[in-house]
């Protein structure tokens, strides 16, 4: 009977235990998507085409590198901030991948308050809790080399992309500053330095990470065309995640901050995490086998949304034939004006915007569905006005002198901004790109660059442009590869973790992508239930980096 009884009892306990084990999950495993690897894992990842496709068409014949940190290996630095002197430990030059495609750009530098290493606080974070901030100087879809800690050593540079003798240069960015800095490089990628400086004396732990870009050559072969850039930021996030015994701070509250098409990478981060897609790719080059989900994503002007982007930057910029400044990034037209054929594909392509907004079933902040019409009115006419009046009301409340003369699109009653006329307020900021502005006839665009392959230089990406190109092409970029760079496709799906926290930023005055764009990043991220704090910054152009002491601020509220 006592036998009996005890067997009973034990029996009900492993029930219990089993019960409490069922419903106790740690983050990772609670925000994790069905159909995402699991926890990013490679281990059983299969190859669908040769190993060199997904390494841009070169094979690894080098040692395997180890992806252990070399704790041992650093230099410590001294910065100042705001005249506070901060101690860095320095580990630089640290790749991430354990069989490179390019060991110029698949590095990582590793920056960490030497206070962490003695047991002190900084701005109340310790280290074990200490965030990362990962950076990026990613511009025009060009490489960028790993962020510096001071200017002398930051990355990005002007170069000529390989494998494309017409492609020109991006015109330098411009953008007035709102604060400190407007965060660009020479490709119009973040310059980096001003935000990880912030970041350090905040507390966080800065890892600044190279990538892979559409100009990088290696062996006759193009070997950073999509989805390169995106599968290395992945694969850097995978490496502190493996290093998180050796390293200090919290690898589960990574920040991703990106400018331009950087923004868009960083984007792609928040939104993809633990996807299949990218699997075999970052299995092929060396990637650890964990996850690449990260915490929060910040992005400034993001160009992203690419195989939409022509329709969208029409449904604003169309019946403007006269362009006020040259594109950029991506290759820059040297028109003035747009030719008879440019102006009806302006034309068919705002029609095609119609369609595809109210086939997206977006809603506003309000749970109204989101609606355009063909005369440009509509629910998504109504949102776009009110993010652009908050930004002049903003500023107005922050002492900004707005004066009617200079903005005839503005109304402003008694200091309050009541209404913008939308064609107005389009016409005064001006086009920059030609039509296509993204997927160009004739394959001028760095979009198209982008999408090329490791023999091809560029290629088309949307079946609009490919059947009206201009030249004699290939078939038109895989739609597999179109997916992965456009984070609209995984929000709200079971096929990746998305990021819990988003910082959109976007310049009033910026032309080099629609409104849109960002717009409808911030609508479907809110209607996954994702945290967005998505503001339009005014008398801003194509920048990043700006408004710091907001942006950490609010991060900090987030990780505390």
């Amino acid at each position: 009977m006592r036998f009996k009884k005890w067997l009973f009892l034990s029996l009900g306990m492993v029930a219990l235990l089993g019960l409490a084990a069922c419903g106790t999950t740690s983050n990772k495993s609670s925000n994790s998507a069905s159909n995402s690897t699991t926890s990013g894992s490679l281990k059983n990842v299969k190859y669908t085409h040769a190993v060199s496709y997904y390494r841009g068409g070169t094979a690894y014949t080098g040692t395997v590198k180890s992806l252990k940190l070399n704790t041992k290996k650093y230099t410590t630095k001294t910065i100042t901030v705001n005249k506070k002197k901060i101690k860095v430990r320095c580990y630089t030059n640290v790749s991430y991948v354990s069989k490179p495609v390019d060991s110029k750009y698949q590095t990582m530098n590793i920056y960490i308050p030497e206070s962490y290493f003695h047991n002190k606080k900084v701005n109340g974070y310790t280290k074990n809790t200490a965030p990362y901030f990962m950076t990026n100087t990613v511009g025009g879809y060009m490489s960028g080399a790993a962020g510096g800690l001071t200017s002398s050593g930051n990355g990005g540079g002007m170069k000529k992309p390989s494998g494309s003798k017409t492609m020109k240069l991006p015109a330098k960015p411009t953008g007035k500053k709102s604060g400190k800095g407007n965060g660009l490089n020479a490709n119009g990628g973040a310059s980096s330095t001003e935000s990880t400086q912030k970041a350090l004396s905040e507390g966080y732990i800065v890892a600044a990470a190279g990538a892979r870009g559409r100009d990088d050559k290696k062996n006759s072969k193009n070997v950073g065309k999509a989805p390169a850039s995106i599968v290395d930021l992945k694969a850097a996030v995978r490496y502190l995640k493996y290093n998180a015994s050796r390293l200090p701070g919290n690898t589960n509250r990574i920040v991703a901050d990106g400018t331009s098409a950087g923004g868009a990478l960083s984007t792609l981060l928040g939104t993809t995490g633990n996807a299949k897609d990218y699997a075999p790719y970052l299995k092929a080059i060396g990637a650890a086998d964990t996850s690449d989900d990260i915490y929060t994503a910040v992005t400034f002007a993001p160009i992203t949304n690419l195989d939409h982007a022509d329709s969208a930057y029409e449904w604003e910029f169309g019946g403007i034939t006269k362009l006020s400044s040259s594109g950029m990034p991506g290759g820059p037209t040297t028109a003035s004006s747009l030719t008879t054929k440019q102006q009806a594909a302006s034309k068919e392509l705002k029609k095609q915007f119609v369609t595809y907004l109210n086939g997206l079933n977006l809603k506003d902040d309000n749970g109204n569905k989101l609606t355009i019409n063909s005369d440009g009115t509509g629910t998504l006419a109504t949102l776009l006005k009110k993010k652009v009046m908050e930004s002049a009301q903003t500023a107005l409340d922050n002492g900004t002198t707005i004066k009617a003369s200079k903005y005839p699109w503005l109304t402003i009653k008694s200091g309050k901004v009541t209404d913008v006329n939308l064609k107005k307020y389009f016409k005064a900021i001006g086009r920059s790109k030609t039509a296509p502005a993204f997927d160009s006839f004739d394959l001028s665009a760095g979009e198209n660059n982008e999408f090329g392959t490791s023999t091809v230089a560029s290629k088309h990406f949307t079946s609009y442009s490919q059947s009206n190109s201009t030249k004699k092409t290939t078939s038109q970029a895989d739609s597999t590869i179109v997916k992965m760079m456009n984070p609209m496709e995984y929000i709200g799906t079971s096929q990746a973790t998305v990021a819990k926290h988003f910082w959109i930023r976007y310049g009033e005055k910026d032309s080099n992508t629609s409104l849109l764009i960002p717009t409808l990043l911030s609508q479907k991220l809110k209607g996954a239930g994702v945290d967005v704090n998505y503001k339009v910054q005014w008398n801003t152009g194509h920048a990043g980096d700006y408004d710091l002491n907001a942006l950490f601020k609010w991060l900090n509220k987030n990780m505390k």
